[in-house]
């Protein structure tokens, strides 16, 4: 656990001392306090709180900005180290190949969930402290969003593992990590779409499609964010769907847990076979 604790620090320190991380960071808060406020503003009319709308919004936000975040903090972690040489020397010392890749993994995901609970979270306690009122049953699906979103953070950064440990070149992993980012949040759900459209129904049924929609981690979270309460799902317009899905929010969650777990292992597997 030492080993593992230190890489950890490490990597927490490094991104850290990235301005771009910084800055991505600030980015992320400003864009949620943007949305919190603006896209609550009508909510007093219809007597929704403000935080259940945030949530809404801060979801589709978070399907398009984590997954980037995540593949750009690690795409390079292991194929970058291996061209500057660091990860030669690394493994000088007693570490095993498995605490490397794990313990960078903790280090980055450390550095996402700081960055989205503070601001998503300063989003929420402003949204808050300035409608003068504090609503404990808004605040169990903002919790939840925040909490999911640092899974889906979670799995990208695994798939990010697992391209560094596989390709041979920094600017390999960037393009490939790019590309899986398009597949996930963008060309996945088109193609499923125009899928729907030309078959209207006759094999791709309600109940095959929430299995198909578990292939793409970004659906999972979208999901599992506006079908998981119930005051969330009807301001979402997706109360008809969170009706009929057989997918609840413990078999949701735990998708996305496989997301990470699998690409995880499989970048440590690719790893302790890769020759240095």
């Amino acid at each position: 656990m030492g080993s593992l604790a230190i890489i950890a620090v490490k990597e927490f320190r490094d991104g850290w001392r990235n301005r771009w991380v910084v800055a991505t960071t600030l980015l992320l808060a400003a864009l949620a306090l943007t949305l919190a406020f603006l896209g609550s503003a009508p909510t007093g009319a219809v007597k929704v709180s403000p935080l259940t709308v945030t949530v809404v919004s801060l979801s589709s936000l978070t399907i398009f900005l984590i997954p980037l975040i995540a593949l750009l903090l690690s795409h390079d972690a292991i194929v970058g180290e291996i061209d500057r040489g660091t990860m030669a020397l690394l493994l000088t010392y007693p570490v095993a190949r498995w605490q490397v890749i794990l313990g960078k993994f903790i280090g980055h995901l450390a550095i996402l969930a700081a960055a989205t609970t503070m601001g998503y979270g300063g989003a929420g306690l402003a949204l808050e402290l300035a409608g003068g009122n504090f609503d404990a049953e808004a605040w169990r699906p903002f919790a939840a969003m925040i909490a999911s979103s640092v899974l889906l953070g979670a799995v990208f950064v695994a798939i990010g593992y697992l391209v560094s440990a596989s390709v041979a070149h920094r600017g390999t992993a960037g393009g490939v990590a790019i590309g899986i980012w398009l597949l996930f949040v963008l060309i996945y759900d088109m193609a499923l779409l125009g899928i729907l459209v030309a078959d209207q129904g006759r094999i791709l049924t309600a109940e095959r499609l929430n299995w198909v929609l578990l292939l793409n981690p970004a659906d999972v979270y979208r999901l599992l964010n506006l079908t998981g309460f119930a005051n969330v799902s009807v301001f979402a317009g997706m109360a008809g769907v969170s009706a009929e899905a057989q997918l609840g929010p413990k078999l949701l969650a735990a998708a996305l847990a496989a997301w990470a777990a699998v690409p995880l292992g499989l970048a440590t597997a690719v790893f302790s076979r890769r020759q240095l």
